[in-house]
């Protein structure tokens, strides 16, 4: 009787080092019979929220100090939605709690965006991203994120239009906040100017996007 597997097979797992993060070297028999190595990090899964008022046409993001990016590449500072990982709990809650500790703003409304793989080559994590509406009063602390994990985070509340011109000219580095002001500039393109969206929907979804279509889905 010939064994059959599926593809591909996972014949032994090692792990490399264990610390805040794992490194897994994972041996792996794929289809046409090699066999490979793949190093595989892992965290844990992490949530990301772009709360926007839809009043005043702005968003809440935050600016941070971030190792990996300035060792490759001497910056201080990036620009980023409001994230964080995700604990026992669901990806919703991970948002909210992040929101109150990051931009101390309250959010009470989350609109599921996607649940993305950021850097799937090498990374096991994924992350859950949400749009969330506020308004002027649901910003109830500072922010600036928990003193005893040194995150020294600013909170920024930008305009929308300044949000999108941004990302129109490849200025945002952020990979999570980019994806998240394109998904609100195709659900909620009232809420930008002309000279950043254009007039018709369907122009704007062509130059982004011209072959997936839009699906709404539902609240984790």
């Amino acid at each position: 009787m010939t064994e059959t597997f599926s593809f591909p097979e996972l014949l032994a797992r090692r792990v490399m080092y264990s610390g805040y993060l794992s490194v897994v070297s994972l041996s792996l028999r794929l289809r046409d019979g090699a066999i490979v190595s793949r190093d595989v990090e892992y965290h844990g899964d992490a949530a990301a929220v772009l709360p926007y008022d839809p009043v005043r046409r702005c968003g809440l993001v935050v600016r941070l100090f971030r190792g990996p990016v300035f060792y490759a590449t001497g910056v201080g500072q990036l620009e980023e939605s409001c994230a964080g990982m995700i604990g026992h709990e669901e990806a919703s809650a991970a948002a909210r709690r992040e929101a109150e500790e990051e931009l101390g703003v309250s959010l009470r409304i989350l609109e599921f965006v996607a649940r993305i793989w950021p850097s799937p080559g090498i990374s096991s994590e994924r992350q859950t991203l949400f749009l969330a509406p506020y308004a002027a009063t649901d910003r109830n602390g500072p922010g600036g994120g928990l003193a005893a994990e040194h995150e020294d985070i600013t909170v920024v509340e930008r305009p929308l239009d300044s949000l999108a011109a941004d990302a129109r000219l490849g200025e945002v580095a952020d990979g999570k906040l980019l994806t998240l002001i394109m998904a609100l500039q195709l659900r909620r393109p009232d809420l930008f100017s002309a000279t950043e969206y254009p007039s018709s929907r369907g122009a704007l979804f062509r130059s982004f996007a011209p072959t997936i279509p839009i699906v709404e889905r539902p609240l984790l």
